[in-house]
């Protein structure tokens, strides 16, 4: 593989990197123990991840067929008991050290500086769709995904409209979110106010398990990287090489 033969060439094996990643070591700790500069660690370790990315996003994160998301919807309907979902979308802030001569570009209304990753998640805490790393905000994100223009252009290979166990009416499959992002027809979120009628709470209170799926995602993919424990303190692009490797290594 082309990222072994890059980190071997510094005396290095592509574990060292991998360890990078999942503990959370510092570049300035790869400095000491291995004795390489710690520019040359970095520039190792952004062509690692850039590698694993080109060479695992095809097998971990391809658009699923019409049956793959059935069996999506399936996991949903046999867990939570929730129907025709297609999956969990949520976005999370990666901290970062405040870029040079950014300003307040990448603070977030948290007050801590980040930029954003959307990911959708299945029921077994796997991502099925990740994008748009960036400052940008949920709906923001979101609209810049391909993820959004496939729904939008009908290419996603979304399954056709089902009927519910209860009903002969179809309904369409569709993904749960907050309320930051839009309502559509393959998009839902919960009803908002305070004064909800029994049937709404008790919706909502449906929604709100099954988005308890993605966040137990994004906490199983931040202990199992432990850099995202601290802020990334490397530029933005590089930030973003690292979210994408992790996400599917």
């Amino acid at each position: 593989m082309f990222c072994c033969q890059v980190a071997t060439k510094e005396g290095m094996d592509i574990h060292t990197y991998i360890k990078y990643l999942a503990s959370g070591c510092s570049l300035q700790d790869l400095h000491y123990n291995f004795r390489i500069g710690r520019s040359t660690a970095g520039e190792i370790i952004r062509k690692v991840c850039q590698t694993i990315w080109d060479m695992m996003r095809d097998e971990c994160l391809s658009t699923p067929t019409d049956e793959a998301w059935s069996q999506i919807a399936k996991g949903f309907q046999d867990r939570v008991n929730f129907p025709n979902c297609l999956g969990v979308m949520d976005s999370k802030h990666i901290r970062i050290v405040k870029p040079l001569q950014s300003g307040s570009l990448y603070q977030n209304h948290k007050h801590y500086f980040s930029i954003g990753l959307l990911a959708v998640a299945d029921a077994n805490y796997n991502f099925v769709d990740v994008g748009s790393y960036s400052k940008d905000s949920d709906s923001t994100l979101f609209r810049n995904t391909t993820l959004w223009n496939e729904i939008e252009s009908g290419t996603l290979n979304i399954p056709r409209p089902t009927p519910l166990s209860a009903s002969d009416t179809a309904v369409p499959n569709a993904f749960v979110r907050d309320e930051a992002f839009g309502l559509s027809t393959h998009l839902l979120h919960p009803y908002s106010g305070t004064h909800l009628t029994v049937k709404k709470w008790v919706f909502n209170y449906q929604l709100l398990r099954v988005r308890w799926y993605v966040e137990c995602t994004f906490g199983i993919f931040s202990n199992k990287w432990r850099i995202f424990h601290r802020p990334l303190g490397v530029n933005i692009e590089f930030c973003v090489d690292i979210v994408k490797c992790c996400c599917v290594a």
